[in-house]
């Protein structure tokens, strides 16, 4: 098979280039298309140093700092990208991959991280936290969340078999399109970690600060408890984060791997506020042997077992939280590291590889002979 991979931009090394990186290391002969390519060279590592066909967007103004405000260009963007010479296209979907322009003899496996989240459900909660629910700039910005509503409707037709990162992904993947995924948990990097690692008596959380990560919930409830908190992390919320956090709370920043790795293995439990489409950090504590206390909707609740692996709140408030921390601290769950890790081995890259690559074979096989792909 002649394979290509697109990927919407590659910025970082987060949870959907990873998911990149196993798909190149699966099919490493694969293209890589992706509509910016800002990596920096000691980054590249994780797409094999390979070079990356990029779109018209690589060249607009200031495209390396503001290349997100370019979303309205996006879809008109991956339409451009020429991939008739491939037998196969694999495409990576947060925003506006799935879109690419295939034939009919092509086949389109598309991995979706999420359907587009400020487009769909999330749009009122991203208008608000934007300051954009009234006024001419949110009259435009609702009119865009509509074309890009109705563009990822149709080209959601484009698509021959959808693959989804969590059952919670599969359920909004029909919501918005009205088809069938299969689900195929993310990877994780299970040999980072040491699970049996003495813990300390600091809690953790690892996160974006921007605001749907609820840094700021997690941040409340330890001033209110006075437990310690290490926070690691960096973003758009981070001097509001900083103004509000107490004396028992330490702001590290961003930090390299490393460092994350080092203090999952050593916390005493590892926080977890967000509604995330799958959530790779609490699988990654958990592979540390740390207990996770988490929001319990979204793919956490695929990940963690309440009770058994982590202690899962129901409601996104700072009291739900702390009466979660509580519970913990008073030893109301018996958590065993080894449950942990062996929770967490379920979503290992060796679980990943095997999985997507035998879904990929046996839908192309189904499609050479002409038999239904859902």
């Amino acid at each position: 098979m002649r394979v290509a991979v697109v990927h919407e931009w590659l910025a970082s090394h987060a949870g959907s280039e990873k998911v990149v990186e196993q798909i190149l290391q699966i099919y490493p002969d694969a293209d890589l298309f992706s509509l910016v390519d800002f990596l920096s060279p000691d980054q590249r590592y994780f797409i094999g140093n390979r070079s990356v066909q990029t779109s018209f967007i690589q060249r607009l103004p200031w495209a390396k700092r503001i290349f997100r405000q370019y979303l309205p260009l996006m879809p008109l963007a991956v339409e451009q990208f020429d991939l008739s010479a491939y037998d196969v296209v694999i495409s990576s979907n947060h925003a506006v991959a799935k879109g690419v322009l295939t034939a009919p003899h092509q086949l389109h496996i598309s991995y979706v991280h999420t359907p587009i989240r400020y487009a769909w459900d999330l749009q009122h909660q991203y208008l608000r936290q934007a300051g954009l629910e009234r006024g001419i700039k949110g009259g435009i910005t609702r009119l865009i969340l509509h074309y890009l509503r109705l563009w990822d409707t149709a080209s959601a037709h484009r698509v021959d078999k959808f693959v989804a990162n969590s059952q919670f992904i599969a359920k909004r993947i029909w919501r918005a399109y009205r088809r069938p995924a299969q689900v195929i948990y993310p990877p994780v990097d299970m040999s980072r970690f040491d699970w049996q690692q003495p813990r300390e008596e600091f809690y953790l959380t690892v996160s974006r600060f921007v605001p749907y990560k609820r840094v700021d919930l997690t941040v409340q409830a330890f001033n209110q408890l006075g437990l310690p908190l290490v926070v690691i992390g960096d973003g758009s919320d981070w001097r509001r984060i900083k103004a509000m956090a107490g004396p028992t709370i330490r702001l590290l920043g961003q930090q390299p791997d490393a460092v994350v790795t080092d203090h999952m293995q050593r916390c005493k439990g590892f926080i977890f506020p967000a509604e995330e489409d799958f959530g790779i950090t609490p699988v990654e504590a958990q592979a540390a042997g740390a207990p996770v206390i988490a929001f319990g909707r979204g793919g956490v609740a695929e990940t963690v077992i309440h009770g058994k692996t982590g202690v899962l709140f129901s409601e996104q408030t700072v009291d739900s939280l702390v009466q979660a921390i509580k519970s913990f601290e008073m030893g109301m769950y018996e958590l065993n590291r080894d449950t942990l890790r062996q929770q967490a081995e379920q979503f290992s890259i060796h679980c990943f590889q095997n999985q997507l690559r035998n879904c990929i074979e046996q839908t192309y096989t189904a499609f050479l002979q002409g038999d239904p792909l859902e």
